[in-house]
Parts: C-alpha cells; sequence; structure tokens
C-alpha cells in the first residue's frame, strides 16, 4: 500500500504558533502543501483548527500568520473585564469571535462536512455528559455517525477550552461540547493511531510514520495563589498532563511503528490566551524548527526525536 504519514497535534492556545511554524519549515522544504504529505491529521484544541486549516489546503504560511495578526480578534477583550465576565459567566471570550475568524479564512469550505475533506481526520471533543467524541470522516468499519458534522463546527467544538469559552453544539447529539483536551487527549496521538489502524484498511503500523507535535511545555512548581490562578492550574494541568502518556500507549502498543514526538521546553509559562507573547513564541517556534531535519524524518529514518 505504500507508506502513509499521519500526523497528530496536541491542544494548546496560542500555542500554535510553535507547531505551525515547524510545519511551514516542513512545508517549505517539500515544496508542496501539507495535505499531500499527510493523508491523515488528528488534532485537539488548537490542533484541531490546525487540522482543519490543512484539511482545507490553506498554507502553512497563512496558518501561522493567522495565529499572528488575528489571535487577537479571538481572545478579545483583554482586561480585567475578562476575568469578571469569568465568574459570571464560565468563560472569558466569546467563542462566536473563534468562529467568525475560522469562516472567513476557510472561505467557501466554510459549509465543507468532515466527508468532504481530503484527508481523514480525527478531532476531539468531549460531551457536557462526559463522554468523550472523536469526529472523524464515515468509513465502513466505524459507527457512521460524525462525518454529517460540519468541519468548522467540529474544530470550534474541540477548541472550546472551558473558562476560556463556552461550549459549542454540534448537531443534536452530541449537542453541546467542550475541547477535547479535558480528560485524555490534549495529545491525541493514540486515539489516531487506534482510529487508524482498527477502522482503516489503508493503515497499517510497519507502513506508517506517524509524527506527534506538542505545543511546548513547562515545568512550574510554584504554589499558585488565589482561586483564580488555581483554576488556571487545574485546568491546564487536565490538557497538559495526559501528553506524554499517551506517548507511552502509543509506543507500548504499537511498536513496529516508526513514531517521532516533537516538542520543547519553554523557559516561560505563556497561557492560552497570551497574544501578548506571540512575537516570543514566534521566535521560540522558529529555534524549535531549526532543530528538525524534517529530510530523515519523512524517510522514517534517525532522529534525536524518535520514540524507540
Amino acid at each position: 500500500m505504500g507508506q502513509k504519514y499521519l500526523l497528530s497535534i496536541d491542544g494548546g492556545g496560542i500555542r500554535g504558533i510553535i507547531p505551525a511554524t515547524a510545519l511551514l519549515k516542513l512545508e517549505e522544504a517539500t515544496g508542496r502543501p501539507l495535505r499531500e504529505t499527510f493523508s491523515f491529521v488528528a488534532g485537539t484544541s488548537t490542533g484541531a483548527l490546525l487540522g482543519a486549516a490543512i484539511a482545507a489546503g490553506i498554507p502553512a504560511r497563512r496558518i501561522r500568520d493567522i495565529y499572528l495578526t488575528r489571535a487577537h480578534e479571538i481572545f478579545t477583550p483583554r482586561g480585567p473585564w475578562n476575568e469578571i465576565r469569568r465568574l459570571v459567566t464560565g468563560h472569558k471570550y466569546d467563542i462566536r469571535n473563534l468562529v467568525r475568524v475560522i469562516e472567513q479564512e476557510v472561505g467557501e469550505k466554510r459549509t465543507w462536512t468532515l466527508n468532504d475533506s481530503p484527508i481523514d481526520l480525527l478531532l476531539t471533543a468531549k460531551g457536557l455528559d462526559g463522554r468523550p467524541w472523536y469526529f472523524v470522516k464515515d468509513h465502513p468499519k466505524n459507527s457512521q455517525f460524525t462525518g454529517r458534522f460540519r468541519l468548522v463546527d467540529c474544530a470550534t467544538a474541540s477548541a472550546a477550552a472551558p473558562t476560556y469559552f463556552g461550549p459549542w453544539k454540534v448537531g443534536e447529539e452530541p449537542g453541546l461540547v467542550v475541547d477535547g483536551g479535558v480528560g485524555v487527549t490534549g495529545n491525541p496521538v493514540y486515539q489516531a493511531c487506534v482510529e487508524a489502524f482498527y477502522y482503516h484498511d489503508q493503515y497499517q503500523p510497519e507502513e506508517t510514520v506517524v509524527i506527534s507535535l506538542g505545543t511546548g511545555r513547562y515545568a512550574d512548581n510554584s504554589e499558585p495563589r488565589g482561586f483564580l490562578p488555581w483554576v488556571a492550574w487545574i485546568l491546564n494541568e487536565l490538557l497538559r498532563s495526559p501528553g506524554e502518556q499517551q506517548t507511552q500507549l502509543v509506543r507500548r502498543h504499537f511498536p513496529g511503528m516508526t513514531f517521532y514526538r516533537l516538542n520543547l521546553d519553554l523557559k516561560e509559562n505563556i497561557d492560552m490566551d497570551g497574544v501578548e507573547s506571540v512575537d516570543r513564541l514566534r521566535q521560540y517556534g522558529e529555534e524549535f524548527a531549526a532543530q528538525i531535519e524534517w529530510g530523515p524524518i519523512l524517510a522514517a529514518g534517525a532522529s534525536p526525536f524518535r520514540v524507540g
């Protein structure tokens, strides 16, 4: 069947600049759109937004520039009012701003369903009843239920991080859903591998290169002070902690697969809505991208990022 490439992208809000910059270097190296390299893209939260953009054929440079130039339209307004709004409504920002930016960027593809995507996708979300949802195209081996949902709605729902955005409705069922990173899919690479290898005939572990992109990690052992800092810490841990666990699950369950985990350590804590940090994030992303040699990775060869 030939070698396939599966891409998985973590959640992380504005830190999506980091994997977007790495993918920009990849697209420049190959000279072709990302969706012509990857036949399967999985994403959670900001990773789901990146996945939807890749499926829609948006060039990597434009994807990265959306973060740099339009993030302030999503995380707005900023200031003391945000915290007051969060206490009153439960979230800081109006999710309709996110939907507007997505629809404008994908253009005529705003009407696409998941089944319209030219590549396979897995976008994660969680229903308010606690049930996890994996939005995928319909295939004979799966439930054939989520492929009819609009790509924009699935990406928005996956990015609806509690306390940052309100939930987003995707059909009558699942209805209102939130960020898929709440729980175990902040890094969706394991779920993507299960979907690809158990529910598709064209993917085999021995013939698939899996690339898992993180959004940066920061180790902070200081004690939060006050109610809101503790809420932020708890949410960040729910979204962050499962990341490396998923990496180990993939390594153990699919030992014959070529697997790369690409992530970096950050020197500072940058919140998911830290739009004031976009220039520093771009610098982090460029420094990180400079460490990645995409040629050996695409050739399933040796790399410091190879797992196992």
